[in-house]
Protein backbone atom coordinates (compact mmCIF):
# COMPACT_ATOMS: atom_id res chain seq x y z
CA UNK A 1 0.00 0.00 0.00
CA UNK A 2 1.26 3.48 -0.82
CA UNK A 3 2.40 6.07 1.68
CA UNK A 4 -0.93 7.80 1.18
CA UNK A 5 -2.89 4.82 2.54
CA UNK A 6 -4.09 6.77 5.57
CA UNK A 7 -5.81 9.22 3.21
CA UNK A 8 -7.97 6.47 1.70
CA UNK A 9 -8.49 4.16 4.67
CA UNK A 10 -12.19 5.04 4.66
CA UNK A 11 -12.57 2.70 1.67
CA UNK A 12 -13.42 -0.88 2.67
CA UNK A 13 -10.69 -3.32 1.65
CA UNK A 14 -11.54 -4.79 -1.73
CA UNK A 15 -10.68 -8.34 -0.64
CA UNK A 16 -12.72 -8.11 2.56
CA UNK A 17 -16.06 -7.02 1.08
CA UNK A 18 -16.09 -6.35 -2.65
CA UNK A 19 -19.65 -5.03 -2.67
CA UNK A 20 -19.00 -2.51 0.09
CA UNK A 21 -15.67 -1.56 -1.49
CA UNK A 22 -17.54 -0.77 -4.71
CA UNK A 23 -20.15 1.36 -2.93
CA UNK A 24 -17.41 3.20 -1.01
CA UNK A 25 -15.49 3.99 -4.19
CA UNK A 26 -18.58 5.22 -6.01
CA UNK A 27 -19.59 7.50 -3.14
CA UNK A 28 -16.20 8.67 -1.84
CA UNK A 29 -14.90 9.38 -5.33
CA UNK A 30 -17.77 11.85 -5.84
CA UNK A 31 -19.34 9.96 -8.74
CA UNK A 32 -22.90 9.94 -7.44
CA UNK A 33 -25.15 11.34 -4.76
CA UNK A 34 -28.44 9.85 -3.65
CA UNK A 35 -31.67 11.66 -4.44
CA UNK A 36 -34.89 11.77 -2.42
CA UNK A 37 -36.41 9.13 -4.75
CA UNK A 38 -35.17 5.66 -3.86
CA UNK A 39 -33.27 4.08 -6.74
CA UNK A 40 -32.68 7.38 -8.54
CA UNK A 41 -29.21 8.89 -8.24
CA UNK A 42 -27.47 12.11 -9.17
CA UNK A 43 -24.56 11.71 -11.56
CA UNK A 44 -21.94 14.15 -10.36
CA UNK A 45 -19.68 15.97 -12.85
CA UNK A 46 -16.87 13.40 -13.03
CA UNK A 47 -19.28 10.51 -13.55
CA UNK A 48 -21.13 12.40 -16.24
CA UNK A 49 -17.81 13.29 -17.90
CA UNK A 50 -16.96 9.57 -18.08
CA UNK A 51 -20.36 8.91 -19.67
CA UNK A 52 -19.78 11.75 -22.14
CA UNK A 53 -16.50 10.17 -23.24
CA UNK A 54 -18.16 6.76 -23.65
CA UNK A 55 -20.99 8.44 -25.53
CA UNK A 56 -18.57 10.29 -27.82
CA UNK A 57 -16.69 7.10 -28.68
CA UNK A 58 -19.81 5.05 -29.38
CA UNK A 59 -21.63 7.86 -31.17
CA UNK A 60 -18.71 8.13 -33.56
CA UNK A 61 -18.87 4.41 -34.31
CA UNK A 62 -22.62 4.59 -34.92
CA UNK A 63 -22.38 7.52 -37.30
CA UNK A 64 -19.57 5.87 -39.25
CA UNK A 65 -21.87 2.88 -39.81
CA UNK A 66 -24.76 4.97 -41.10
CA UNK A 67 -26.86 5.44 -37.96
CA UNK A 68 -28.71 8.67 -37.23
CA UNK A 69 -29.70 10.09 -33.85
CA UNK A 70 -33.35 10.86 -33.11
CA UNK A 71 -35.38 11.49 -29.97
CA UNK A 72 -38.68 9.87 -28.99
CA UNK A 73 -41.20 11.04 -26.36
CA UNK A 74 -40.79 10.10 -22.72
CA UNK A 75 -44.42 8.95 -22.37
CA UNK A 76 -46.13 5.98 -24.03
CA UNK A 77 -49.94 5.57 -24.13
CA UNK A 78 -51.04 2.33 -22.49
CA UNK A 79 -52.95 1.28 -25.63
CA UNK A 80 -49.76 1.59 -27.69
CA UNK A 81 -47.74 -0.44 -25.22
CA UNK A 82 -50.38 -3.18 -25.20
CA UNK A 83 -49.96 -3.86 -28.90
CA UNK A 84 -46.97 -6.12 -28.25
CA UNK A 85 -48.05 -8.66 -25.63
CA UNK A 86 -44.63 -10.21 -24.95
CA UNK A 87 -43.06 -6.80 -24.39
CA UNK A 88 -45.87 -5.83 -22.02
CA UNK A 89 -45.57 -9.08 -20.07
CA UNK A 90 -41.79 -8.74 -19.79
CA UNK A 91 -41.81 -5.18 -18.48
CA UNK A 92 -45.09 -5.09 -16.54
CA UNK A 93 -43.51 -5.41 -13.05
CA UNK A 94 -41.10 -2.53 -13.75
CA UNK A 95 -43.40 -0.01 -15.46
CA UNK A 96 -44.04 3.38 -13.84
CA UNK A 97 -47.34 5.04 -14.79
CA UNK A 98 -48.54 8.63 -15.07
CA UNK A 99 -52.21 8.81 -14.12
CA UNK A 100 -52.80 12.55 -13.61
CA UNK A 101 -52.03 15.73 -15.55
CA UNK A 102 -52.13 18.56 -13.06
CA UNK A 103 -55.29 17.99 -10.98
CA UNK A 104 -57.13 15.99 -13.62
CA UNK A 105 -57.10 12.23 -14.00
CA UNK A 106 -55.99 11.14 -17.47
CA UNK A 107 -58.45 9.24 -19.65
CA UNK A 108 -55.61 6.85 -20.50
CA UNK A 109 -52.59 5.94 -18.40
CA UNK A 110 -49.19 6.93 -19.77
CA UNK A 111 -46.18 4.71 -19.29
CA UNK A 112 -42.80 6.33 -18.57
CA UNK A 113 -40.68 4.59 -21.17
CA UNK A 114 -38.85 1.48 -19.95
CA UNK A 115 -37.74 1.02 -23.59
CA UNK A 116 -38.93 2.55 -26.85
CA UNK A 117 -39.77 -0.27 -29.29
CA UNK A 118 -43.45 0.69 -29.41
CA UNK A 119 -42.71 4.36 -30.07
CA UNK A 120 -40.36 3.53 -32.91
CA UNK A 121 -42.89 1.11 -34.38
CA UNK A 122 -45.60 3.78 -34.37
CA UNK A 123 -43.20 6.19 -36.08
CA UNK A 124 -42.06 3.64 -38.65
CA UNK A 125 -45.68 2.84 -39.51
CA UNK A 126 -46.18 6.53 -40.34
CA UNK A 127 -43.05 7.08 -42.43
CA UNK A 128 -42.34 3.77 -44.20
CA UNK A 129 -44.43 3.12 -47.31
CA UNK A 130 -42.04 1.96 -50.03
CA UNK A 131 -38.86 -0.11 -50.31
CA UNK A 132 -37.14 3.20 -51.01
CA UNK A 133 -37.80 4.22 -47.38
CA UNK A 134 -35.65 1.37 -46.07
CA UNK A 135 -33.51 0.84 -44.15
CA UNK A 136 -33.91 3.21 -41.22
CA UNK A 137 -31.01 3.01 -38.79
CA UNK A 138 -31.94 5.16 -35.80
CA UNK A 139 -30.44 5.63 -32.36
CA UNK A 140 -31.41 7.78 -29.39
CA UNK A 141 -29.55 8.90 -26.28
CA UNK A 142 -32.02 9.22 -23.41
CA UNK A 143 -33.04 8.00 -19.97
CA UNK A 144 -35.51 5.24 -19.15
CA UNK A 145 -37.38 4.26 -16.00
CA UNK A 146 -37.69 0.70 -14.68
CA UNK A 147 -39.12 0.32 -11.19
CA UNK A 148 -36.52 -2.10 -9.84
CA UNK A 149 -37.08 -3.57 -6.38
CA UNK A 150 -33.40 -3.46 -5.46
CA UNK A 151 -30.85 -1.01 -6.82
CA UNK A 152 -27.08 -0.52 -6.82
CA UNK A 153 -25.20 2.56 -8.11
CA UNK A 154 -24.69 2.40 -11.90
CA UNK A 155 -25.53 -1.30 -12.09
CA UNK A 156 -29.26 -1.11 -11.43
CA UNK A 157 -31.17 2.17 -11.16
CA UNK A 158 -34.83 3.04 -11.44
CA UNK A 159 -33.83 5.75 -13.88
CA UNK A 160 -30.69 5.40 -15.94
CA UNK A 161 -29.03 6.83 -19.03
CA UNK A 162 -28.48 4.74 -22.12
CA UNK A 163 -28.52 4.64 -25.87
CA UNK A 164 -31.10 2.53 -27.63
CA UNK A 165 -30.80 1.75 -31.31
CA UNK A 166 -33.82 0.75 -33.38
CA UNK A 167 -33.44 -0.26 -37.00
CA UNK A 168 -35.83 -1.56 -39.65
CA UNK A 169 -34.85 -3.43 -42.82
CA UNK A 170 -36.28 -4.94 -45.97
CA UNK A 171 -34.90 -8.44 -45.41
CA UNK A 172 -34.28 -10.82 -42.53
CA UNK A 173 -30.65 -11.26 -43.58
CA UNK A 174 -30.03 -7.52 -43.46
CA UNK A 175 -31.63 -7.22 -40.01
CA UNK A 176 -29.66 -10.18 -38.65
CA UNK A 177 -26.44 -8.71 -40.02
CA UNK A 178 -27.25 -5.44 -38.23
CA UNK A 179 -27.85 -7.35 -34.97
CA UNK A 180 -24.45 -9.06 -35.14
CA UNK A 181 -22.59 -5.99 -36.43
CA UNK A 182 -23.82 -3.98 -33.45
CA UNK A 183 -22.66 -6.72 -31.10
CA UNK A 184 -19.19 -6.35 -32.62
CA UNK A 185 -19.33 -2.57 -32.15
CA UNK A 186 -20.23 -3.04 -28.48
CA UNK A 187 -17.38 -5.50 -28.07
CA UNK A 188 -15.01 -2.98 -29.66
CA UNK A 189 -16.24 -0.25 -27.31
CA UNK A 190 -15.67 -2.43 -24.24
CA UNK A 191 -12.32 -3.86 -25.21
CA UNK A 192 -10.65 -0.99 -27.08
CA UNK A 193 -12.01 1.92 -25.02
CA UNK A 194 -12.96 0.53 -21.62
CA UNK A 195 -10.29 -2.24 -21.46
CA UNK A 196 -13.01 -4.74 -20.52
CA UNK A 197 -12.68 -8.11 -22.33
CA UNK A 198 -15.96 -9.73 -23.39
CA UNK A 199 -17.51 -13.07 -24.24
CA UNK A 200 -19.92 -12.78 -27.18
CA UNK A 201 -22.84 -15.00 -28.03
CA UNK A 202 -26.61 -15.55 -28.08
CA UNK A 203 -28.66 -15.71 -24.90
CA UNK A 204 -30.80 -18.75 -24.18
CA UNK A 205 -34.53 -18.72 -24.86
CA UNK A 206 -35.32 -17.97 -21.21
CA UNK A 207 -32.89 -15.02 -21.12
CA UNK A 208 -33.80 -13.27 -24.34
CA UNK A 209 -35.46 -9.83 -24.51
CA UNK A 210 -39.30 -9.80 -24.33
CA UNK A 211 -40.71 -10.02 -27.86
CA UNK A 212 -37.36 -10.80 -29.52
CA UNK A 213 -36.75 -13.71 -31.86
CA UNK A 214 -33.16 -13.84 -30.56
CA UNK A 215 -30.93 -11.85 -28.21
CA UNK A 216 -27.14 -11.56 -28.25
CA UNK A 217 -24.94 -10.27 -25.44
CA UNK A 218 -21.44 -9.25 -24.48
CA UNK A 219 -20.64 -10.64 -21.03
CA UNK A 220 -17.84 -9.21 -18.89
CA UNK A 221 -16.25 -10.52 -15.72
CA UNK A 222 -15.64 -8.23 -12.79
CA UNK A 223 -12.52 -8.46 -10.63
CA UNK A 224 -14.36 -10.63 -8.08
CA UNK A 225 -15.42 -13.18 -10.70
CA UNK A 226 -19.05 -12.10 -10.96
CA UNK A 227 -20.48 -11.41 -14.41
CA UNK A 228 -21.94 -8.23 -15.83
CA UNK A 229 -24.06 -8.11 -18.97
CA UNK A 230 -22.48 -5.09 -20.63
CA UNK A 231 -24.64 -4.80 -23.74
CA UNK A 232 -27.30 -6.62 -25.77
CA UNK A 233 -28.61 -6.68 -29.33
CA UNK A 234 -31.97 -8.10 -30.40
CA UNK A 235 -33.35 -9.48 -33.65
CA UNK A 236 -37.14 -9.14 -33.80
CA UNK A 237 -37.82 -10.86 -37.12
CA UNK A 238 -41.11 -9.27 -38.35
CA UNK A 239 -42.93 -9.76 -35.02
CA UNK A 240 -43.24 -6.07 -34.16
CA UNK A 241 -44.03 -5.12 -37.75
CA UNK A 242 -47.01 -7.47 -37.73
CA UNK A 243 -48.17 -6.30 -34.29
CA UNK A 244 -48.04 -2.65 -35.39
CA UNK A 245 -49.17 -3.21 -38.99
CA UNK A 246 -46.01 -1.83 -40.55
CA UNK A 247 -45.99 -2.70 -44.25
CA UNK A 248 -44.31 -1.32 -47.34
CA UNK A 249 -44.55 -1.84 -51.08
CA UNK A 250 -41.54 -3.84 -52.27
CA UNK A 251 -39.93 -3.58 -55.72
CA UNK A 252 -42.71 -5.75 -57.15
CA UNK A 253 -45.31 -3.47 -55.55
CA UNK A 254 -46.27 -6.24 -53.12
CA UNK A 255 -47.15 -5.25 -49.54
CA UNK A 256 -44.48 -6.73 -47.27
CA UNK A 257 -43.57 -6.74 -43.56
CA UNK A 258 -40.11 -5.37 -42.71
CA UNK A 259 -37.67 -6.78 -40.13
CA UNK A 260 -36.43 -4.98 -37.02
CA UNK A 261 -33.64 -4.86 -34.47
CA UNK A 262 -32.88 -3.02 -31.25
CA UNK A 263 -29.77 -2.76 -29.10
CA UNK A 264 -28.46 -0.80 -26.11
CA UNK A 265 -25.77 -0.10 -23.54
CA UNK A 266 -26.18 1.95 -20.38
CA UNK A 267 -24.36 3.83 -17.65
CA UNK A 268 -23.82 0.44 -15.99
CA UNK A 269 -20.62 0.46 -18.08
CA UNK A 270 -19.24 2.98 -15.58
CA UNK A 271 -19.86 0.48 -12.79
CA UNK A 272 -18.17 -2.19 -14.89
CA UNK A 273 -15.06 -0.05 -15.36
CA UNK A 274 -14.78 0.44 -11.59
CA UNK A 275 -15.27 -3.25 -10.75
CA UNK A 276 -12.85 -4.47 -13.42
CA UNK A 277 -10.01 -2.01 -12.83
CA UNK A 278 -10.30 -0.49 -9.31
CA UNK A 279 -7.96 -1.18 -6.39
CA UNK A 280 -7.49 -0.31 -2.70
CA UNK A 281 -7.00 3.38 -3.50
CA UNK A 282 -10.16 3.79 -5.57
CA UNK A 283 -10.84 3.48 -9.25
CA UNK A 284 -8.47 3.19 -12.20
CA UNK A 285 -9.77 4.65 -15.44
CA UNK A 286 -8.62 3.51 -18.89
CA UNK A 287 -6.91 6.54 -20.46
CA UNK A 288 -9.14 6.59 -23.54
CA UNK A 289 -12.26 7.44 -21.52
CA UNK A 290 -10.69 9.17 -18.49
CA UNK A 291 -11.94 12.80 -18.21
CA UNK A 292 -8.48 13.69 -16.86
CA UNK A 293 -5.61 11.69 -18.33
CA UNK A 294 -2.79 13.53 -16.54
CA UNK A 295 -3.02 15.20 -13.15
CA UNK A 296 -0.29 17.74 -12.48
CA UNK A 297 0.81 18.35 -8.88
CA UNK A 298 3.12 21.32 -8.14
CA UNK A 299 5.41 20.32 -5.26
CA UNK A 300 6.56 23.19 -3.01
CA UNK A 301 4.24 25.40 -5.02
CA UNK A 302 5.22 28.43 -2.95
CA UNK A 303 8.73 28.31 -4.39
CA UNK A 304 9.51 30.69 -7.24
CA UNK A 305 8.63 29.43 -10.72
CA UNK A 306 6.92 26.17 -9.69
CA UNK A 307 3.29 27.16 -10.32
CA UNK A 308 4.22 28.94 -13.53
CA UNK A 309 6.09 25.89 -14.84
CA UNK A 310 3.24 23.55 -13.88
CA UNK A 311 0.73 25.80 -15.62
CA UNK A 312 2.83 25.90 -18.79
CA UNK A 313 3.08 22.11 -18.74
CA UNK A 314 -0.68 21.84 -18.52
CA UNK A 315 -1.08 24.14 -21.53
CA UNK A 316 1.46 22.11 -23.51
CA UNK A 317 -0.38 18.87 -22.79
CA UNK A 318 -3.77 20.36 -23.62
CA UNK A 319 -2.38 21.68 -26.92
CA UNK A 320 -1.14 18.14 -27.70
CA UNK A 321 -4.67 16.77 -27.22
CA UNK A 322 -3.97 15.26 -23.79
CA UNK A 323 -6.67 15.88 -21.16
CA UNK A 324 -4.69 17.48 -18.33
CA UNK A 325 -5.60 19.04 -14.99
CA UNK A 326 -3.55 20.87 -12.37
CA UNK A 327 -4.27 21.00 -8.66
CA UNK A 328 -3.02 24.39 -7.49
CA UNK A 329 -4.95 24.28 -4.19
CA UNK A 330 -3.33 24.73 -0.78
CA UNK A 331 -3.80 21.03 0.10
CA UNK A 332 -0.66 18.99 0.77
CA UNK A 333 0.98 17.07 -2.12
CA UNK A 334 0.11 13.79 -0.35
CA UNK A 335 -3.57 14.73 -0.26
CA UNK A 336 -3.46 15.64 -3.95
CA UNK A 337 -1.77 12.34 -4.82
CA UNK A 338 -4.49 10.41 -3.00
CA UNK A 339 -7.24 12.48 -4.62
CA UNK A 340 -5.96 11.79 -8.13
CA UNK A 341 -5.60 8.11 -7.25
CA UNK A 342 -9.18 8.00 -5.98
CA UNK A 343 -10.42 9.63 -9.19
CA UNK A 344 -8.56 7.05 -11.26
CA UNK A 345 -6.44 9.56 -13.20
CA UNK A 346 -4.14 7.32 -15.28
CA UNK A 347 -0.96 9.38 -14.94
CA UNK A 348 0.27 11.86 -12.34
CA UNK A 349 2.97 14.42 -13.06
CA UNK A 350 4.89 15.92 -10.13
CA UNK A 351 7.07 18.96 -10.53
CA UNK A 352 9.04 20.92 -7.93
CA UNK A 353 12.09 23.20 -7.62
CA UNK A 354 14.63 20.38 -7.96
CA UNK A 355 12.84 18.99 -11.01
CA UNK A 356 12.84 22.43 -12.64
CA UNK A 357 16.55 22.81 -12.03
CA UNK A 358 17.12 19.50 -13.83
CA UNK A 359 14.65 20.21 -16.65
CA UNK A 360 12.62 17.19 -15.58
CA UNK A 361 9.56 16.01 -13.68
CA UNK A 362 8.35 12.82 -12.00
CA UNK A 363 5.67 10.61 -13.60
CA UNK A 364 3.56 8.17 -11.54
CA UNK A 365 1.40 5.50 -13.17
CA UNK A 366 -1.98 4.81 -11.58
CA UNK A 367 -2.13 1.20 -12.77
CA UNK A 368 1.19 0.02 -11.34
CA UNK A 369 2.12 2.80 -8.92
CA UNK A 370 5.58 3.00 -10.52
CA UNK A 371 7.29 6.39 -10.57
CA UNK A 372 9.98 7.45 -13.00
CA UNK A 373 11.74 10.71 -13.93
CA UNK A 374 11.10 12.23 -17.35
CA UNK A 375 12.67 15.07 -19.28
CA UNK A 376 10.42 18.06 -19.88
CA UNK A 377 11.72 18.26 -23.42
CA UNK A 378 9.30 16.44 -25.73
CA UNK A 379 7.32 15.21 -22.77
CA UNK A 380 4.07 15.23 -24.76
CA UNK A 381 5.28 12.30 -26.89
CA UNK A 382 6.44 10.33 -23.87
CA UNK A 383 3.16 10.83 -22.04
CA UNK A 384 1.12 9.77 -25.09
CA UNK A 385 3.13 6.55 -25.22
CA UNK A 386 2.67 5.92 -21.51
CA UNK A 387 -1.09 6.41 -21.77
CA UNK A 388 -1.24 3.83 -24.58
CA UNK A 389 0.82 1.44 -22.48
CA UNK A 390 -1.52 1.88 -19.49
CA UNK A 391 -4.57 1.27 -21.71
CA UNK A 392 -3.15 -1.99 -23.07
CA UNK A 393 -1.89 -3.03 -19.65
CA UNK A 394 -5.35 -2.70 -18.11
CA UNK A 395 -6.87 -4.79 -20.91
CA UNK A 396 -4.20 -7.48 -20.53
CA UNK A 397 -4.70 -7.61 -16.77
CA UNK A 398 -8.47 -7.96 -17.17
CA UNK A 399 -8.00 -10.72 -19.75
CA UNK A 400 -5.76 -12.61 -17.36
CA UNK A 401 -8.44 -12.37 -14.65
CA UNK A 402 -11.10 -13.63 -17.06
CA UNK A 403 -8.94 -16.56 -18.11
CA UNK A 404 -7.89 -17.47 -14.56
CA UNK A 405 -11.47 -17.42 -13.25
CA UNK A 406 -13.04 -19.41 -16.11
CA UNK A 407 -13.15 -23.19 -15.63
CA UNK A 408 -14.95 -26.21 -17.07
CA UNK A 409 -17.35 -28.59 -15.31
CA UNK A 410 -18.83 -31.92 -16.37
CA UNK A 411 -21.57 -32.14 -13.73
CA UNK A 412 -23.64 -30.01 -11.39
CA UNK A 413 -21.71 -31.49 -8.46
CA UNK A 414 -18.49 -30.14 -10.00
CA UNK A 415 -20.12 -26.75 -10.43
CA UNK A 416 -21.27 -26.71 -6.80
CA UNK A 417 -17.80 -27.71 -5.60
CA UNK A 418 -16.33 -24.58 -7.14
CA UNK A 419 -15.63 -22.27 -4.21
CA UNK A 420 -14.19 -19.29 -6.10
CA UNK A 421 -16.50 -17.03 -8.10
CA UNK A 422 -16.06 -17.10 -11.87
CA UNK A 423 -17.49 -18.40 -15.13
CA UNK A 424 -18.09 -22.12 -15.65
CA UNK A 425 -18.17 -23.65 -19.12
CA UNK A 426 -20.37 -26.72 -19.49
CA UNK A 427 -22.11 -28.65 -22.22
CA UNK A 428 -25.86 -28.19 -22.51
CA UNK A 429 -28.57 -30.17 -24.26
CA UNK A 430 -30.64 -27.07 -25.05
CA UNK A 431 -33.37 -27.83 -22.52
CA UNK A 432 -34.78 -24.93 -20.52
CA UNK A 433 -35.47 -27.38 -17.68
CA UNK A 434 -31.77 -28.27 -17.44
CA UNK A 435 -30.79 -24.59 -17.52
CA UNK A 436 -33.24 -23.89 -14.67
CA UNK A 437 -32.01 -26.92 -12.71
CA UNK A 438 -28.45 -25.59 -12.81
CA UNK A 439 -29.67 -22.20 -11.61
CA UNK A 440 -31.66 -23.72 -8.71
CA UNK A 441 -28.79 -26.01 -7.65
CA UNK A 442 -25.91 -23.54 -7.94
CA UNK A 443 -27.44 -20.05 -7.97
CA UNK A 444 -25.71 -19.38 -11.29
CA UNK A 445 -27.57 -18.17 -14.39
CA UNK A 446 -26.58 -18.80 -17.98
CA UNK A 447 -24.53 -15.93 -19.38
CA UNK A 448 -24.50 -16.78 -23.09
CA UNK A 449 -23.75 -19.50 -25.66
CA UNK A 450 -20.30 -18.32 -26.79
CA UNK A 451 -19.61 -17.97 -30.50
CA UNK A 452 -16.23 -19.54 -29.71
CA UNK A 453 -17.41 -23.03 -28.81
CA UNK A 454 -15.40 -25.77 -27.09
CA UNK A 455 -16.21 -29.47 -26.81
CA UNK A 456 -16.02 -29.97 -23.04
CA UNK A 457 -17.75 -33.37 -23.30
CA UNK A 458 -20.51 -35.08 -25.29
CA UNK A 459 -23.20 -34.92 -22.61
CA UNK A 460 -25.29 -32.28 -20.84
CA UNK A 461 -23.98 -31.07 -17.49
CA UNK A 462 -27.42 -31.61 -15.99
CA UNK A 463 -29.31 -34.54 -17.57
CA UNK A 464 -26.47 -36.50 -19.16
CA UNK A 465 -28.17 -36.58 -22.56
CA UNK A 466 -26.22 -35.80 -25.77
CA UNK A 467 -25.22 -32.14 -25.97
CA UNK A 468 -23.59 -30.10 -28.71
CA UNK A 469 -23.66 -26.59 -27.20
CA UNK A 470 -21.26 -25.13 -24.64
CA UNK A 471 -23.02 -22.73 -22.28
CA UNK A 472 -21.29 -20.34 -19.87
CA UNK A 473 -22.79 -20.07 -16.38
CA UNK A 474 -21.97 -17.55 -13.67
CA UNK A 475 -23.24 -15.30 -10.91
CA UNK A 476 -24.31 -11.84 -12.05
CA UNK A 477 -24.63 -8.25 -10.93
Amino acid sequence: MTGNAKLVEHITARGADFGQWYTDVVKKAALIDYSSVKGCVILRPYAYAIWENIQKALDGMLKRTGHENVYMPLLIPESLLQREKDLVAGFAPEVAWVTHGGHEKLTERLCIRPTSETLFCEHYRNIIHSWRDLPKKYNQWCSVVRWEKSTRPFLRHREFLWQEGHTIHATADEAMRETLDMLDIYAELCEEWLAMPVIKGPKTESEKFPGAHSTYAIECMMHDGIGLQAGTTHYFEDTFARAFEIQYADKNNKMTYPFQTSWGVTTRLIGGIIMVHGDFSGRILPPRIAPVQVGIVPVAAHKEGVLEAASKLKERLLAAGIRADMDASDQSPGWKFAEYEMKGVPLRLEIGPRDLANGACMLARRDTGLKSPASLEGIETGIAGLLDDIQQGLLSRARENLKARTVSALSIDEMKARTEKGFIKSMWCGSGACEEAVKESTGMKSRCIPFEQERISDTCVCCGKPADKMLVFGFQY
